[in-house]
C-alpha cells in the first residue's frame, strides 16, 4: 500500500537525501510503518545539509507568493487569516532577525496555529543558542514530514477505492482488493471487504471558532491487559500500546490510525489529542477519551470526534 516514489517523497520533506531512504526502506504496510522509518531516517540518516535543504524548500511563515505549493498553503491558512497588519509587520521584522541569526529560515508546523501564536514561538525561540534551534527546528519538521506523510497515504487509499469502485462499474477490468490495508492484484473479480476505511477514525473540530482543528496530533491505542478484567492506568496490570499516530488535516480528520481490518480486536481502545500545541494557554495539556468496542461490536465502525475548545471538550460516537 505505502510504495511511492523519490518525488512524492520529496514533497514531504524537500530532502534528496530523505526521499532515496524512504524508498529504498519501502514500501510500507501502512502509515504507521512510513512514520517509523521517516523518523529514523531524518534523526539519523539525514545529515545537517539535508535538513538545511529541506529547510529551504519551504516558504517564510507569512508569505503571500502566488508560487507557495499547495500543502504550504494549507499549512499556512490558519496563520494566514489572523494576520493583523501590525502582527504581519511584526513576523516580517522578526523572520529577517532569526534568518540573519541562525542562517535558515524559521520552522514551525503552522497547520491550525494563529498568527499571533507563531510569532510569539519564534521570538520565543530567537533566544535559543544556534545548536540547540537547529535541532529544534528539525522537531518541527519532523512534524511537518508526518502531515504530508499522511495526506499522503490517504491520497493512496482515496486512488484505492476510486479503483476498486471503477473495476466492479467494469468487471472485464483487472481487479483488485483491499485486504488489511494491503493492495493485491488478482485476476478475478474485485471482492470488496467490509470496510473502506479503518475500523476507529476521528476528527477534531474547534467549537470555540466555529471551524476545524487542524495540525493536532493524534495517537491510538489499545490497551494490553496482564490479567482478567484490569483496572486501567494502574502500573502492573497492563499496558497501552501505540496502534498508530498522525495529525489532523486542514478538515480536522486525522489519517489512517491503524489497517482496514474487517473485524476489531474487542478491548480498550484510547484515542489521544495533543491539544495543548494547539491552544497554548488552555487548560487541557492533552486530552485521552477511552472507550470499549465489546464483543458484539467487532464489525461496527467507531467514529469517536473531539469537540474542542479552550476550557472545555467532548465526544460522541459518531459514524
Amino acid at each position: 500500500m505505502g510504495s511511492f516514489s523519490e518525488e512524492s517523497f520529496k514533497a514531504c520533506s524537500g530532502s534528496e537525501r530523505f526521499a532515496r531512504e524512504m524508498v529504498a526502506a519501502g514500501p510500507f504496510a501502512d502509515y504507521q510503518s512510513a512514520i517509523v522509518a521517516a523518523r529514523e531516517i531524518w534523526f539519523n540518516k539525514v545529515d545537517v545539509s539535508g535538513w538545511l535543504e529541506s529547510f529551504a524548500a519551504h516558504p517564510e511563515i507569512g508569505s503571500t507568493s502566488k508560487a507557495i505549493p499547495k500543502w504550504s498553503q494549507e499549512e499556512q491558512s490558519a496563520a494566514l487569516s489572523t494576520a493583523t497588519d501590525s502582527v504581519f509587520q511584526d513576523l516580517v521584522e522578526w523572520n529577517k532577525r532569526y534568518k540573519e541569526k541562525f542562517g535558515f529560515i524559521f520552522i514551525i508546523c503552522a497547520s491550525g496555529r494563529g498568527m499571533p501564536e507563531i510569532l510569539h514561538e519564534l521570538k520565543k525561540r530567537y533566544s535559543n543558542r544556534p545548536i540547540i534551534e537547529l535541532e529544534v527546528a528539525a522537531k518541527e519538521e519532523m512534524k511537518i514530514i508526518e502531515l504530508r506523510l499522511s495526506k499522503l497515504f490517504q491520497s493512496k487509499i482515496e486512488s484505492t477505492q476510486q479503483t476498486i469502485d471503477q473495476s466492479d462499474a467494469h468487471p472485464s477490468s483487472i481487479a483488485a482488493s483491499v485486504i488489511g490495508g494491503h493492495l493485491t492484484s488478482s485476476g478475478s473479480r474485485t471482492v470488496v471487504p467490509g470496510r473502506s476505511r479503518p475500523p476507529i477514525t476521528t476528527h477534531v473540530l474547534d467549537v470555540a471558532q466555529g471551524r476545524p482543528g487542524s495540525g493536532i496530533e493524534v495517537k491510538l491505542e489499545v490497551f494490553n491487559p496482564t490479567e482478567r478484567n484490569p483496572p486501567l492506568n494502574i502500573p502492573g496490570y497492563g499496558d497501552w500500546v501505540v496502534l498508530g499516530s498522525s495529525v489532523t488535516d486542514s478538515d480536522g480528520r486525522s489519517g489512517a490510525l491503524m489497517s482496514i481490518v474487517d473485524k476489531i480486536p474487542p478491548g480498550f481502545y484510547r484515542l489521544s489529542f495533543n491539544t495543548g500545541n494547539y491552544f497554548p494557554s488552555g487548560l487541557f495539556p492533552w486530552v485521552g477519551i477511552v472507550f470499549e468496542v465489546k464483543e458484539s461490536q467487532v464489525t461496527e465502525h467507531f467514529h469517536v470526534p473531539l469537540l474542542l475548545s479552550p476550557f472545555s471538550f467532548s465526544t460522541y460516537r459518531g459514524s
